[in-house]
């Protein structure tokens, strides 16, 4: 299969579960409404599980994040992918929200919080520094890039090892663990492609009684991933 269409669909699945479960907490009427951070915590470390997981079985690298592909592509000095890799990772975000907007139609049609209506979307910070919300970006994709290089190449004196099928689920439950820890200040969005993908749909969807997408905030959650990923990645190259 193409190295273009396992990252598509990947990373469509990550944003449909993934924007699915902010609408279901965030949006009016839903019965996951004001259920909270934990709920949208573990639904995002399920989308990640997933996502991967699906990405993988089809042949693919399974990063679903263009600071990931970055980050891979410093560590190991082979660029070819990465222009494939992103365009998929961006079209499927864009794909992903599309399908999760479509899942609460109504619900965003009756949801008066314009504000809510974007964090179905994307992110946007507690307290708005941004400075503070760079360096909050870049501590969280550089915990998620040598988290998961780590987990990629582990072993157990000096054997390798592996769960086999379930390879995706160290790293779903390290976002998990980002999201309950670190996401508290931005929302961690960690991944340019899940946060500016979705920002567009947000854009150009018909929602009703929406606001502006925040573009000034915008260029963060792009630019925090991918210094962390590269920071994550040299440090990896150094320590091993």
């Amino acid at each position: 299969m193409s190295s273009f269409l396992p990252e598509f669909i990947g990373t469509a699945v990550l944003l449909l579960l993934g924007n699915g479960v902010n609408a279901n907490v965030i949006l009016t009427k839903s019965y996951g409404n004001n259920s909270g951070w934990i709920v949208i915590a573990f639904g995002w470390g399920i989308a990640v599980f997933t996502g991967v997981y699906v990405c993988a079985n089809l042949g693919g690298s399974g990063h679903l994040n263009p600071a990931v592909t970055i980050a891979d592509a410093v560590k190991s000095g082979d660029w070819s992918n990465v222009p494939v890799f992103i365009a998929a990772q961006f079209a499927g975000a864009m794909s992903g929200a599309l399908l999760a907007w479509l899942s609460y139609r109504k619900h965003f049609d009756i949801t008066a919080d314009a504000d809510g209506q974007l964090a179905v979307f994307c992110n946007a910070p507690a307290i708005k520094s941004t400075v503070d919300n760079l360096i909050t970006e870049i501590i969280g994709t550089f915990a998620l890039v040598f988290g998961a290089f780590s987990i990629s190449g582990a072993k157990m004196n000096d054997t390798a090892f592996s769960l086999g099928a379930l390879d995706a689920l160290p790293v779903g439950l390290l976002v998990l663990g980002i999201g309950l820890s670190l996401g508290g200040s931005t929302g961690y969005a960690i991944n340019p492609a899940r946060d500016l993908g979705p920002r567009i749909m947000h854009f150009i969807l018909p929602i009703k009684n929406k606001r502006d997408s925040n573009w000034g905030y915008s260029w963060i959650p792009v630019v925090g991933p991918v210094i962390g990923g590269v920071i994550a990645a040299l440090v990896f190259k150094a320590v091993h």
